[in-house]
């Protein structure tokens, strides 16, 4: 499905009905078919909305920059478009970096907020740097070069190992990106806020989840974000590491239709 957005096409899925509006982020550098997983097994008891970014799968990027208040405004602008008042904002990664951004702007929109494979706290000037070099190397040698240095922390050794079409699938989703989505999202991660001081003033159910195996955005983050938001969640997913709804969807999927039940 396409709509117009903000002068973009945007490019998204949405399993339609009654249910309770979800809107879920993919994070980088990815496409909305990470979600797919979630929108075939929760569409009976949910309205799954599942969007490309701007500059990612079928949605253009155009020109100046993109910031994740950018991200955050085409968000509400497909909200609008589909006669959407309020929704369970989900994202994964970089998707809940535009969470937060997104509910410091719209609180009001937001029925609940999932917060998944993520982290709060801003860059590091390590981090900032580790963009730099990513943005590099995505200019010199593309997309598949970024994918082949991702693909080991997103996915469990386990997995890896023994399950060749989840890698290949995970690899794929990376591989397609543009370069130039890919450079705008690293600029729009390295330049983002600290949002530790976003937790306390979360008042909607939250849920966090991570995997156990998580190195990127660890366990201890993950306990930090249900530490600070009054009342949240949190759930582990066993046998997986940062790409948790992707490698271990049933689990994933368990958590979020009881989350759901409470929104």
């Amino acid at each position: 499905m396409q709509t117009h957005v903000r002068g973009v096409e945007m490019t998204y899925e949405d399993t339609g009905g009654s249910g309770t509006p979800l809107l879920l982020i993919h994070g980088y550098p990815l496409d909305h078919t990470l979600w797919e997983p979630q929108w075939k097994a929760l569409a009976p008891r949910a309205r799954v909305i599942a969007p490309d970014l701007r500059g990612f799968g079928a949605t253009p990027l155009p020109q100046g920059p993109a910031t994740l208040e950018i991200y955050a405004d085409d968000l509400l602008g497909l909200l609008d478009a589909l006669g959407i008042a309020r929704a369970v904002v989900g994202g994964l990664s970089m998707g809940g970096y535009i969470a937060f951004a997104f509910y410091r702007r719209y609180a009001s929109r937001v029925q609940g907020l999932v917060l998944a494979d993520t982290r709060p706290q801003a860059d590091s000037e390590g981090g900032k740097k580790g963009r730099d070099a990513s943005i590099a190397l995505a200019r010199q040698e593309g997309a598949t070069a970024i994918a082949d240095g991702m693909l080991p922390k997103m996915l469990t050794p386990r997995t890896l190992a023994t399950r060749p079409e989840v890698t290949r699938a995970a690899h794929a989703m990376m591989a397609r990106q543009s370069v130039e989505g890919i450079v705008a999202a690293l600029v729009a991660m390295r330049n983002r806020p600290n949002s530790m001081g976003t937790l306390a003033a979360i008042t909607v159910p939250t849920l966090v989840v991570v995997g156990d195996q998580d190195n990127l955005t660890t366990p201890e983050d993950a306990e930090a974000m249900r530490a600070g938001i009054r009342g949240a969640r949190l759930a582990a997913i066993p046998d997986a590491a940062h790409l948790s709804n992707f490698e271990q969807p049933e689990a994933f999927n368990a958590a979020l239709a009881e989350f759901l039940k409470s929104v």
